[in-house]
């Protein structure tokens, strides 16, 4: 209870949308938190301006399609764009991270842990995934949203199956009915190679809480222009939850049936979310709504699809750069003069 009174607290600190605002005729408002965020205070600031522009260019498209429906998404301009989105939370809910939240005690159990020893290490994980989610929270548009997602899913496939290896290596078959009487517990691992298999599931939600945990919300909704955005949020989060509550009524009977296996099943899932993000999902960071649209309706790029996402790549120093010194810039390279526009 009291994380979510500091949570509702700490949003009535936060600015209101620009984008928002324009689209409800506060233009004045709208203006005055681009200079916040963006302007370092000067309202003339030619990036403050240049944004200001583009809002309204895209609010007045907005306005002249105002009829949206759940279809919309399946339009030829739309579908590439809803099967990243859908497949982005799909995918966090196939890298096994839920199934490391909820299970953990069926695996430290079958890594020889019990008592308060199980649940304090059992614990652990939980701080681990909360201090690891601050790095992405202060870099991921540093990083870029593709390469946070494609190192994240190497990772987590890398861990999965060290876990599996050591346990088909090193364990053996639980008595009949399982562990402490519980089926799911159906292996059983004892001495280092337990201890390994512990650090490897840390590791695991290391790698998640900086990759995918964060990522996996802040990519789809860049994908959609505002006038499709709150369905498409809609859509894509039905599936996260979806493949939740899938997940959470097959592993039990997973671990009992195919045991250490199941860590294969999700490494599995991880090689081909890497690669499946590798070949189809484009860099977003730094890019403007408009900058996206280019993208996937870029007429020299590949039909429905657009510009190759392996092409795209990160814009933030760009946008950095023009929110303090504007849109004409001259940069000394090499003792030249460089003049560069950017739109």
């Amino acid at each position: 209870m009291i994380p979510a009174i500091l949570l509702f607290l700490g949003m009535m600190l936060l600015p209101e949308s620009p984008r928002w605002l324009a689209r409800k005729d506060r233009w004045e408002e709208c203006h005055a938190v681009l200079t916040l965020v963006h302007g370092h205070g000067d309202p003339d600031s030619p990036f403050v301006q240049s944004e200001f522009e583009e809002i309204k260019g895209m609010c007045e498209f907005e306005r002249q399609n105002a009829d949206v429906s759940f279809m919309e998404l399946l339009k030829p301009n739309m579908i590439n764009r809803t099967h990243v989105g859908v497949f982005t939370q799909i995918w966090s809910q196939l890298t096994g991270m839920n199934v490391m939240m909820y299970y953990i005690t069926y695996v430290f159990a079958m890594a020889g842990l019990n008592g308060n020893n199980l649940l304090v290490s059992s614990s652990i994980q939980y701080v681990i995934n909360v201090f690891m989610t601050i790095p992405a929270i202060l870099w991921l548009d540093r990083w870029g949203r593709r390469p946070t997602l494609l190192i994240g899913a190497a990772l987590m496939a890398a861990w999965l199956y060290a876990n599996a290896g050591l346990m088909a290596a090193h364990g053996h078959a639980a008595p009949p009915g399982g562990l402490n009487g519980t089926p799911a517990e159906s292996w059983e691992i004892t001495g280092p190679p337990s201890k390994a298999v512990i650090a490897c599931t840390y590791l695991f939600v290391a790698s998640y809480a900086i990759t995918w945990g964060p990522a996996s919300w802040v990519y789809p909704p860049g994908l959609f222009p505002l006038r499709v955005r709150g369905k498409a949020n809609a859509l894509c989060t039905s599936f996260n939850w979806a493949f939740n509550f899938a997940l959470g009524w097959f592993v039990p009977p997973a671990f009992e049936n195919i045991k250490w296996q199941v860590y294969i099943v999700f490494g599995v899932f991880c090689t081909a979310m890497f690669i499946h993000v590798f070949f189809m999902f484009p860099e977003t960071a730094g890019k403007t709504l408009e900058d996206v649209e280019a993208i996937f309706t870029d007429p020299t790029g590949i039909p429905y699809i657009g510009i190759p996402a392996w092409k795209t790549r990160n814009e933030f120093s760009r946008g950095a750069t023009l929110e303090q010194v504007g849109f004409d810039e001259e940069k000394k390279i090499g003792g030249t003069v460089q003049h560069s526009e950017t739109a």
